[in-house]
Formats: C-alpha cells, structure tokens, sequence
C-alpha cells in the first residue's frame, strides 16, 4: 500500500497534521474546499520562485490565518513589509474574507522534497544534463543530513523520441513505515520537447526525534543533531 500511494497522504490523521484546519457544516464544507485551493493556486502562482513549500490555512468564524512556509521570505514580505500587505489585500478580495498571514522561513531548502523538485524542473527547462542534474540534487540533499532521497524523471528525457522513466536512489526510503518522515514532492517541466515529471521522496528521520528535538524538525527544515557514540575498545 505505501508503495503505491502518496506519502504524506497516507500519514495524514496518523502521524502528519493536516494541511487545512477548520470545521464547517455539510452544505459549506464543499465551498470552503475549493476557496482553499483557490487561495492555495493564487499564491503559489504569483510567487512562483519564493520557494513555497507548504501552505496551511486555519479559520475562525471570521478570520482565514494562512501559513505560508518559504525558502525566500525576502521575496513574499518586500521592502518593508509592502508587498505581503498587498498580497492580503488581494487575497481577501478574491475570497471576501478577513485574511491574515503568517510567515515561516525554512532554513534549508535541500530537506523539502517540492524545493528540490521545483529545482530540478526549473535546471531541466533551462536545458541541463538530466543525469548530471539528478547526481548533483542527490549529493545537495544527502549533504542536508537526511537519512534517504529518492529521484524520479518521466518522460522524453534528453528529446528522446519515446519516453520512459529514470530514477536514482541514495540511502533508504521506507515508504511502508509510517513512524518515519517521508517529504514527498512534484513538479512539472515543461520544456519544447514535451513535459518531464519531477518527483523526490526525501527521508528526514523519525517523527518520535523531531518531537524529542534529538533531530531535525522538517516543519522548519532544521538539520538534525546526532549523537556520538562512544568507540568500543
């Protein structure tokens, strides 16, 4: 089953917090579904090269708090703090409801799957060596301190006429167990020779060390602190 479906979807309610927390009725729940993805699509649209790796919306009776999880928090927040009051202002246009934002940075990139993904499509399109490409993303993401990383390319790599599918693995991703924290990630390049899907699977570790703090916490994309063990004599 863990082979076949996405990571974090078959954590979610067991380990993994959910990505939008509210409660609403039958009849609204449907139009507050699709104001999420609608909030969600404008967001990661207009800050296509912030570095967005998450989006977590929580809602009261009258206020929609959207946490916005960035590499580059520089590029949403602006001088002086001018362009997320815009970014508020647009969005409680487009949805008509009191917003309030709320900015997480994360401090390494390498351990989000999506960063790593949106990177790779982004090198594939500016026409890199995929297989050079793959290499140099696996040793970037090992080097963070993860414990797996696993890379997948589908489609006409390198304007081959037929298309197929390469992968590369580093470490161990043990997609089945779900004590450990698998980050998962997709993205899409669309180059002139057709589109090329992007997927990485990253392994930060077990949940029990991110609570205990004895490793990295994947929410803030802290590295993990391992403990030395004494040299048998």
């Amino acid at each position: 089953m863990g082979q076949k479906v996405r990571p974090t979807g078959f954590r979610v309610g067991i380990v993994e917090d959910w990505r939008s927390r509210w409660y609403a009725t039958k009849r609204e729940f449907g139009d507050l579904l699709v104001e999420d993805f609608k909030i969600r699509n404008f967001v990661k649209t207009k800050y296509e090269f912030a570095g967005i790796a998450r989006t977590e919306i929580e809602r009261t009776r009258d206020q929609v708090i959207v946490h916005l999880h960035t590499a580059r928090p520089g590029i949403i927040i602006g001088r002086k703090g001018q362009e997320i009051d815009r970014l508020k202002a647009e969005l409680e246009d487009l949805t008509g409801r009191r917003m309030d934002l709320k900015i997480v940075e994360i401090n390494q990139p390498q351990r989000s799957a999506l960063l790593v993904a949106e990177d790779i499509a982004q090198q594939i399109v500016k026409r890199g060596s995929f297989r050079r490409i793959i290499k140099r993303s696996l040793d970037q993401v090992m080097e963070a301190g993860v414990d797996g990383v696993k890379i997948e390319l589908s489609g006409r790599l390198g304007g081959a006429e037929m298309s197929r599918t390469e992968k590369a693995m580093r470490g161990s991703i043990p997609l089945s167990t779900l004590r450990k924290h698998i980050n998962y990630g997709f993205a899409v390049a669309r180059t002139t020779m057709g589109v090329i899907g992007v997927k990485v699977w990253v392994n930060l570790g077990e949940y029990r060390d991110e609570e205990s703090g004895d490793g990295a916490h994947a929410q803030t994309g802290q590295a993990p602190q391992r403990t030395k063990r004494p040299r048998k004599r």
